[in-house]
């Protein structure tokens, strides 16, 4: 167990920002199956930008590896587009 006061507040914080990760990870992680699933192109292109800004921002956060949130985003493209074919 910490002794000091300063390592005590450090796990209050780390607990605090695990839990917030966490939930911002599932969060992504639904809304791109949750677009993966569309099959109607002008819905998909709607929900498009509010998936990319999710995956951009836990690339910023650190969350996830930003050659990960690219190659993510890439592949959603894909699908949007390949929707328009289909």
């Amino acid at each position: 167990m910490a002794h000091h006061k300063s390592a005590l507040k450090r796990i209050r914080q780390n607990e605090k920002r695990r839990l917030q990760n966490r939930y911002y990870k599932k969060t992504a992680r639904t809304a791109i199956k949750n677009l993966r699933e569309l099959k109607d192109q002008a819905e998909a292109l709607t929900f498009l930008p509010k998936v990319v800004s999710m995956v951009d921002k836990l690339a910023k956060r650190g969350n996830i590896h930003r050659n990960k949130a690219s190659n993510l985003k890439s592949g959603l493209m894909r699908h949007v587009n390949a929707l328009a074919q289909a």
